[in-house]
């Protein structure tokens, strides 16, 4: 028990320290590109974030568990969304130009509407469907 408690511990120094210089690594590498700050702080924030999900889906696909793989990409989707999108929303409003309403949302809600009828059908996804 001890054991795995050490373990643990200099799991997180290693981790604690490899992120670390993961970020001097990448923030040089922008300063020598002349790439802006935000752009390489983003692209971290995405991999980031991003890495449990692409961790979990190999595991998936190694596993011959399609639907986890399936279930894990509509789930990490919507939950981020919601998420950006709904604390933003509780921050400060949040203005949409009238042409993306216009444009997006109704594709948006054909993607949602073709997506439901798949899996009510229950036929599965195809190499069509995607």
């Amino acid at each position: 028990m001890i054991t795995n408690i050490i373990l643990l511990v200099i799991g997180f120094i290693i981790l604690i320290k490899g992120a670390d210089l993961f970020v001097d690594g990448i923030s040089s590498t922008a300063d020598n590109l002349k790439i802006p700050k935000i752009v390489i702080s983003l692209t971290i924030v995405a991999f980031g974030t991003s890495s449990p999900e692409l961790a979990i889906s190999m595991q998936g696909m190694l596993n011959n568990s399609g639907s986890i793989v399936l279930a894990n990409v509509i789930g990490s989707t919507v939950v981020n969304t919601m998420l950006v999108v709904g604390t933003s929303a509780l921050i400060k409003n949040i203005k949409v130009k009238n042409e993306i309403v216009k444009k997006q949302l109704p594709l948006h809600l054909i993607t949602i509407i073709v997506f439901s009828i798949v899996f009510i059908i229950g036929t599965g996804l195809s190499r069509l469907d995607g």
